[in-house]
């Protein structure tokens, strides 16, 4: 390898050079506009989240609001890292037949990953992933949810499941309340 020598003044030149590109890269940065979206605040009027997006898993429920789940564990197999786990029991309906009953369906939205592996396992449509993401808690234990328990109403925004606010492609959402 060639070794480049240049004098101690063209050195200090190639310096100065260097730290004139930066200086001018960051003040080029500092006087153009700044858009804010002010998220806690407006996020009712600016917050835009894509109907794909998953959030978190959800029974569907139908009118009278029982769900599909029988209890089959193939969403439980399908999980890479062990976040759904199943709990069921054999009854004996009115017929005589045994059948698999849900007893608890347990969800651990603080180790899933989201890569919806258990929702296209599902063979009778019972999980879905919803784009609710606020899901922020001071207790992890919070974040096992009981999906058979519980009723998933909606999010925790207006219209989130639509995607919550309206967004055109190039705009920034900086509205008010």
């Amino acid at each position: 390898m060639e070794e480049k020598k240049e004098s101690y003044f063209g050195e200090v030149g190639s310096a100065l050079k260097t730290l004139a590109t930066g200086l001018k890269v960051t003040m080029k940065e500092y006087f153009t506009p700044k858009s804010t979206e002010q998220y806690p605040e407006n996020r009712k009027t600016t917050l835009h989240v894509a109907a794909r997006h998953r959030g978190r898993l959800t029974f569907i429920r139908d009118e009278e609001g029982n769900y599909k789940c029988t209890a089959c564990t193939m969403c439980e197999k399908a999980c890479p890292n062990g976040t759904i786990r199943i709990l069921s029991q054999m009854v004996t309906n009115e017929e005589g037949r045994k059948k698999k009953q849900l007893v608890d369906y347990q969800y651990d939205l603080g180790d899933c990953m989201f890569c919806e592996l258990c929702t296209n396992a599902c063979g009778f449509g019972a999980i879905e992933f919803t784009n609710d993401f606020e899901n922020a808690v001071f207790d992890r234990s919070k974040l096992v949810l009981h999906l058979d328990k519980e009723v998933y109403t909606g999010g925790s925004l207006p219209n989130i499941i639509d995607g919550g606010a309206d967004w055109e492609v190039g705009t920034f959402n900086t509205k008010k309340k």
